[in-house]
Order: structure tokens, then C-alpha cells, then sequence
């Protein structure tokens, strides 16, 4: 009787060990919620965008006249979507949330990378072995994100130059083309402008539909296709085929024709930018169907 009475005292000695243990022990987090905003910050305020490693360069980033241009390593106009993807990082949610007491256990003493909207900070620590995410502090905080965050913002600077080579609303403006300075056009002096809705060729015994026309037009210049860009310094010394591409508000776009094959070179030599263009569409991109009689 007296083992079973002490057998029961030792029981309950335990219960109450581990629900005191249970209760006072250390804790990180204590989960109240599902989801925690990892800020209150809105995507359409900021100007400014730095990303900066510990051991590169960074890649800075500006808003100028609404659009996002590259400022460093040098000046480009930069690819808008990719920008904003960088940027939703203020608008992540996680379920775990820390406070930014011991940044060592989280690799934030050594930081991985850095985001800075404006003046605001982001830093990215370790990756947690068990949810394959990544901490990242902001704001006396530290959260667990996916790594697609850290992923976008460490693209090469090539993979941040907007692809199209013309800007935003030079894109929307486009009302022709001069031709008359390329080796296959010289002799046509050829230019095609669209008027009231209808295209127009220079050549007189030149032909050309309107489905052909609008086709060409929509499948290869409205969204034209470029394999890649790269900075370009233009070569005083050499004067390269061109063409002009003409917009309704009385401007043109100049763009130096640096290579036919194996991909079509074209360089815009007052952004200082060249875009590569698979053959089969630079070809067709200069040749529009005008339908020249004989």
C-alpha cells in the first residue's frame, strides 16, 4: 500500500515537472496567427531600389516619369515586371515570426543580401533546413520567407534590362518605318507609314494589303522578339546600314542594323544598348510585304 501511495506521489511530481516545463520554457514565436504581414508598406510608393551583396556590386534601381530605369552599375531602362517583383517583397506574409534579438542564430549578422526600398531594409540571413525557406529581418522582426524572394533580386544585371527596344510609350506611338537606308531598300528608297488606320508604302508600284501589312506589324513590331540585350558604345568610326522607326508625335527612333547573321544585331545608340534578334524574325521584321510589283 505504502509503494502504491509513493508510486502516485511520484506520478504526479512528474505531471506537474513537465507541465511547469512545458509552461516556462524558452520560446521564439508563439504562433497566434496563421499568416503575419511581413510589413504594412505599399508597392507604389517607393522611387528608389538597391540590391546589394556582401562580396559584388550592387544594382541599383529608379523611378523616373513613372517607369523604372537601371542607375547602377550603369544606365538602362530596366525590365518594369522584374522590378515590381522584387518590390512584392513588402507585401509577403509568413507563418513564422521572430524577434531580432540574436542575429547570429539566423545568419543575419552576415548578411546574405540586401533590399533597400527608399530608406526601408530588408536583410537575408540562413535557410531553415526543415521549411527550405530563408529568414529575412525587417523592422526589429524576422521572418521565414520562400527563397524566390532572394532568387529574383539576385539576377545577373543582364536579366533587369527591358527587352523591347523602344520605351513604353514610344512602343504605343510607332506610325512607320524608314527603310531608305538599308542595303535592300536603297534603291526603293522605301518607307511604309500608317495613316487614318491604313498602311501606305513610298514606292509607287508597291502593292501592299492591309491584312499583310497589319500582320507583320502586330507578329513582329508591336511585340517584337529579342533573345537579349547588352550595353553598346557606338563605333564613330564605322557607319553601320540603319533604319528609323517613325512615331505619330513627329519623333523617330534611330537604330543601327550591326549584324544580319547569325542573329540580327540591332543598336540604339542613344540609349547605348544593342538587342540580339533570332535571323528568321530580323529578317522579316526589315522586309515588311509591300507586295512590290514589277
Amino acid at each position: 500500500m505504502k509503494s502504491r501511495w509513493l508510486f502516485n506521489v511520484l506520478l504526479l511530481a512528474l505531471v506537474l515537472g513537465i507541465g511547469a516545463f512545458i509552461k516556462f520554457r524558452p520560446q521564439q514565436t508563439v504562433v497566434k496567427e496563421s499568416a503575419y504581414e511581413v510589413s504594412s508598406l505599399k508597392l507604389a510608393t517607393f522611387t528608389k531600389v538597391s540590391v546589394e551583396f556582401p562580396a559584388k556590386a550592387p544594382v541599383a534601381f529608379e523611378k523616373i516619369d513613372g517607369y523604372w530605369y537601371i542607375t547602377k552599375p550603369y544606365k538602362a531602362r530596366a525590365d518594369q515586371m522584374l522590378v515590381m517583383r522584387i518590390l512584392s517583397l513588402v507585401a509577403a506574409k509568413s507563418a513564422q515570426k521572430f524577434q531580432a534579438t540574436d542575429l547570429t542564430q539566423f545568419g543575419l549578422d552576415q548578411p546574405k543580401l540586401k533590399l533597400k526600398f527608399d530608406s526601408e531594409e530588408f536583410t537575408f540571413g540562413t535557410f531553415n533546413p526543415v521549411t527550405s525557406e530563408q529568414y529575412v529581418a525587417y523592422n526589429n522582426f524576422v521572418y521565414l520567407l520562400p527563397v524566390s524572394y532572394a532568387e529574383s533580386a539576385q539576377s545577373p544585371v543582364e536579366e533587369y534590362l527591358d527587352k523591347s527596344p523602344f520605351k513604353p510609350d514610344e512602343q504605343k506611338k510607332i506610325a512607320g518605318f524608314d527603310f531608305s537606308h538599308l542595303e535592300q531598300w536603297e534603291e526603293t528608297r522605301l518607307n511604309v507609314d500608317l495613316a487614318d488606320g491604313k498602311w501606305k508604302a513610298s514606292p509607287e508600284k508597291a502593292k501592299p494589303t492591309q491584312n499583310d501589312m497589319n500582320e507583320w506589324f502586330d507578329s513582329y513590331w508591336r511585340n517584337i522578339s529579342v533573345l537579349r540585350v547588352e550595353p553598346y558604345t557606338p563605333d564613330r568610326k564605322t557607319t553601320y546600314p540603319s533604319f528609323e522607326v517613325k512615331l505619330n508625335d513627329g519623333r523617330k527612333v534611330h537604330l543601327d542594323k550591326i549584324q544580319e547573321s547569325p542573329e540580327l544585331l540591332l543598336g540604339r545608340p542613344d540609349e547605348g544598348m544593342m538587342y540580339h534578334v533570332p535571323p528568321d524574325i530580323g529578317f522579316t521584321l526589315l522586309n515588311p510585304p509591300i507586295n512590290l510589283g514589277k
